[in-house]
């Protein structure tokens, strides 16, 4: 979780405060409606929203997923479950900002692809801080954490993906991406590479071997073949990458070899998942599916997590890649999740496993969030733009409060800005804020942003000394860092002062986004809101196609100052 106040020296020259008395999150799609889940079935994706680059693990009953945050803080979340459909988080790998160093690096570099593995009592995540210090081990007896500080790994220069894998002879072997040997014989051309680990000094041993170059079939030229595991079945060693790179051509592919070094063969009916190829006017796609890490249940049941994206139309998506399950089955020697041309299901059947209580926290289908902010810490979903360098937001007396800092969302920095995932295509966020700006340029209030470079804010602000209700956005990294003010009413008449709280709400519907304000009516306890719409647009901007990255949008509340 985030706490409530970090460890910084708080800055000498006072600044505004903004304070915000909650935070709701709702969203439902209409593939939510439509498909609804039997007392025997779940519901995909199962974890809605940007959790992109799953890796799963089971100990006893218990399984443990994470996925990635690149630049986000905290980050890397653990999320915990026992049947492999209610997901609970249970923490970040990722909580202290002396463990990795964001600085300024843009939102989809930092942390990429973690693994989850455990063994003798010790939980053990691997991961890349791309442009932060390469590949690193850290582990902790409680996945729940704390983490400890990261360990590197030389050895895997170039590298990205690492993971484990624990031999029954006692050896333990770690596996990576890396470039391939000699020059690339063209773009996207990686190989998969080994080299055994000793586990008590956490530190790569012997020589390292290339086990796949290029992919699948090099006669075809493929491309990035990564997120490598290897597991063992009836004296076989499988090795699982995906390959095509993680747009529509993505896929998982198989391979085996009798022993842990290679050589392995590939499966001739690969790829074992995809979702390429299938007719792209199909209602409700699914597409983008690899990166799949297998699993066993207790009694021997094989499953697969994965990621895999749903677009509002063609290939644009603003709530990035998210997680799936499907069973896998067994088939002439070699493991299957998806036959050709068959598609994702929403509804399939639940594994065999004793179904657990929906979380506390939705993690998908039709929802509603409400953060009322009247703990000690914010809920372990929260998240920043890299790492905080001062103490800049606090919780006290049942409201959030964030200092006006002059760093902005468009600075690659860390402003005061603390968002949740977005994790429907048709989704609303609304809040309550109050601020009283000092000078020209002050406001707060809440934002949608899909990296440094592409976001709306809206909220109250300062402009040539009165206060008015604007609506900023920038579309795009020649844009103003700042961004350009798109809408604005003057607040007075609308009968809101500095200080007094106004009601804030962005409503998305695929590409159409409303901006909406209201005065706040009646006491605390019984709000009426009427809202009044400030306006309207529709944009592809906050796309993964358009604004590039691997990241997908968060709402959530901001503060900046006009120094």
């Amino acid at each position: 979780m985030i706490a409530a106040m970090l460890a910084f020296a708080t800055p000498a020259v006072a600044q505004p405060v903004a304070s915000f008395d909650w935070f709701e999150y709702r969203g439902e799609d209409p593939v939510d409606r439509a498909n609804k889940p039997g007392p025997d079935q779940y519901r995909n994706p199962i974890l809605q929203g940007f959790y992109p680059d799953p890796s799963v693990t089971r100990v006893g009953s218990d399984f443990y997923l994470v996925t990635s945050t690149f630049s986000y803080f905290p980050g890397i979340p653990v999320f915990h479950s026992r049947d492999l459909v209610s997901w609970t988080q249970i923490g970040n790998a990722i909580d202290r900002p002396e463990q990795l160093d964001f600085k300024q690096l843009g939102l989809s570099r930092g942390v990429f692809a973690p693994t989850i593995q455990a063994k003798g009592g010790t939980f053990y995540i691997l991961n890349t801080c791309v442009d932060c210090g390469g590949n690193f081990v850290i582990t902790a007896k409680n996945p729940a954490g704390p983490w400890s500080d990261p360990v590197w790994l030389p050895d895997l220069v170039g590298g990205i993906d690492p993971s484990l894998f624990f031999d029954a002879d006692g050896k333990t072997w770690i596996l990576n991406n890396g470039p391939p040997e000699g020059e690339p014989q063209y773009q996207g051309h990686r190989a998969i590479w080994i080299q055994q680990f000793d586990l008590k000094a956490l530190k790569t041993i012997g020589p390292r071997k290339v086990l796949v170059n290029g992919g699948v079939d090099f006669s075809k030229k493929p491309i990035w073949i990564e997120g490598p595991h290897i597991f063992k079945k009836d004296g076989w060693y499988y090795l699982s990458c995906a390959e095509g790179g993680t747009a529509e051509g993505h896929s998982q592919v198989i391979l085996r070899s009798k022993s842990v070094t290679g050589p392995y063969e590939a499966n001739p009916d690969n790829p074992i998942l995809t979702q390429r190829g299938l007719p792209r006017d199909r209602a409700n796609p699914i597409t983008s599916a690899g990166h799949a890490q297998l699993v066993t249940t207790p009694d021997g049941k094989w499953w697969a997590t994965f990621l895999a994206v749903r677009p509002y139309a063609d290939d644009f998506y603003t709530i990035g890649r998210e997680t799936f399950l499907m069973p896998v089955r067994w088939e002439n020697g070699w493991p299957r999740i998806t036959d050709p041309g068959q598609a994702i299901p929403w509804i399939h059947a639940r594994p065999a496993l004793p179904a657990q209580p929906a979380p506390l926290v939705p993690t998908n289908g039709g929802f509603t969030v409400r953060d009322e902010f009247d703990g000690t810490k914010l809920p372990p979903y929260w998240m920043m733009l890299r790492n905080p360098r001062s103490n800049w937001f606090a919780l006290a007396g049942g409201a959030l409060a964030l200092t006006a800092r002059p760093v902005g969302l468009g600075d690659n920095a860390n402003p005061s800005f603390l968002a949740r995932r977005q994790q429907h295509q048709n989704a609303v966020a609304e809040t309550v804020v109050r601020f009283a700006p000092g000078k020209d340029g002050d406001r707060a209030g809440i934002a949608v942003l899909q990296n440094d470079d592409y976001w709306f804010f809206l909220g109250l602000k300062q402009v040539g000394g009165k206060l008015v209700v604007a609506l900023d956005r920038r579309e795009g990294p020649k844009a103003s860092a700042a961004g350009e003010t798109v809408a604005a009413v003057d607040a007075a008449t609308f009968g809101i002062a500095p200080g007094k709280p106004l009601a804030l709400r962005i409503e998305v519907q695929g590409n159409r986004y409303a901006f909406s304000y209201a005065r706040v009516l009646g006491s605390p306890d019984v709000t009426m809101l009427a809202w009044r719409p400030l306006t309207q647009l529709t944009t592809d901007a906050l796309t993964t196609k358009t604004a590039g990255g691997f990241v997908g949008s968060t709402f959530g509340v901001f503060a900046g100052s006009g120094e």
